[in-house]
């Protein structure tokens, strides 16, 4: 799965379109266009298009299992470690296209309140509202457009060379997670410290919390680009892998920072895994849902059952300004390769063309 470009992309009624002399935009239906290039404002009849798509850590052993906390008499006090807030994060290298998709992310999309004004006007009209409805209709379509193209940003990419494969990577390894048959974000973590948290937690000494996350290639519904954007997503929080900056969003606030200014690291942990286990995941130890301070089964709880100890993978991305995101794996080679990948385009320059 390599990234792609588009010669040309689409945000709501208008189309942009990038070619060596520079970027262009239009609007119009099939058969008719008119636009503003480089080269000036013309009309065009008829239609076509330009495609392309281009194809293309030393293991650390952690010496304790985790497990997820459960209903106890002595629960584990957690905290939460998922760093820096969003907006403490914007105010570290605020950027053009941050100021841009904080913009795009607060207008707000009118066509909702035409569509109910259109059928209250409707109800008063008896045997005529089929008509108003009927030319409302086109008008209310419009608008939906027409929000949809002031709330998007559009920023189209040239990326050639070494920078190409160093983001081909990035896309390659999160596509990868994609494959996986258990991808979480850790969002809280809390050290065991009496014997009872100890024998009622499998025998762990950190206790974890933890949510479903997602590998995919689509970035946030207010970004419109000719690349693939390798995403993870956890939540109401996502990490963008763009050519040039990750942007971190969470709701509909964003922040965004250089490659250079992160710290990754991958490395296996085990992990004490009450629910189901993973069909790719690899078991590499037993123990019981409440253990006794040996380790054993504890015979005062009744249908006391063996859990599995997996190995899963590590991946934690953190920089010096407080962002600190933690994402656990089925599997350990996959979050090397990210890490790998994300590490290595710190070194590229990736030149960015904005509208």
């Amino acid at each position: 799965m390599g990234f792609y470009l588009h010669a040309s992309l689409r945000a709501g009624p208008f189309r942009f379109t990038m070619s060596r002399a520079g970027m262009g935009v239009s609007a119009g239906v099939p058969g008719f266009r008119v636009g503003a290039g480089p080269r000036g404002h013309y009309v065009h009849m008829g239609g076509g298009a330009v495609h392309y798509r281009s194809m293309n850590g030393a293991p650390v052993r952690a010496d304790h299992p985790y497990v997820p906390p459960g209903p106890t008499s002595s629960p584990v006090v957690t905290h939460d470690v998922t760093g820096a807030s969003i907006q403490q994060l914007v105010s570290v290298a605020p950027s053009e296209l941050l100021s841009q998709l904080q913009a795009a992310a607060r207008r707000i999309a009118i066509w909702p309140f035409a569509t109910v004004l259109l059928l209250i006007a409707s109800g008063f009209l008896g045997k005529w509202a089929w008509l108003l409805l009927g030319i409302g209709a086109f008008g209310v379509i419009w608008l939906a457009l027409r929000d949809r193209a002031t709330r998007s940003v559009v920023v189209m990419y040239d990326v050639n060379d070494e920078a190409a494969r160093r983001f081909d990577d990035i896309v390659e390894a999160i596509g990868g997670l994609q494959r996986l048959g258990g991808f979480w974000h850790v969002t809280a973590a809390g050290s065991v410290r009496t014997t009872h948290q100890y024998k009622v937690n499998a025998g762990a000494s950190t206790v974890l919390a933890r949510q479903a996350a997602s590998a995919h290639m689509k970035g946030p519904k207010n970004l419109v680009t000719n690349v693939a954007i390798p995403t993870l997503t956890a939540g109401s929080r996502s990490l963008h892998f763009l050519p040039d900056r990750v942007l971190i969003r969470e709701g509909n606030r964003f922040a965004d920072l250089p490659y250079q200014q992160l710290c990754v690291t991958a490395h296996p942990i085990t992990f004490i895994e009450p629910g189901t286990v993973p069909r790719d995941g690899r078991i590499v130890d037993m123990t019981w849902r409440f253990v006794n301070v040996k380790g054993g089964p504890d015979r005062r709880f009744k249908n006391n059952r063996q859990i599995p100890v997996m190995e899963y993978g590590r991946l934690t991305i953190f920089n010096q300004y407080g962002l600190h995101l933690i994402w656990d794996a089925s599997q350990v080679p996959p979050m090397n390769w990210v890490a790998s990948a994300l590490l290595g385009a710190a070194d590229a320059q990736m030149p960015v063309i904005l509208p």
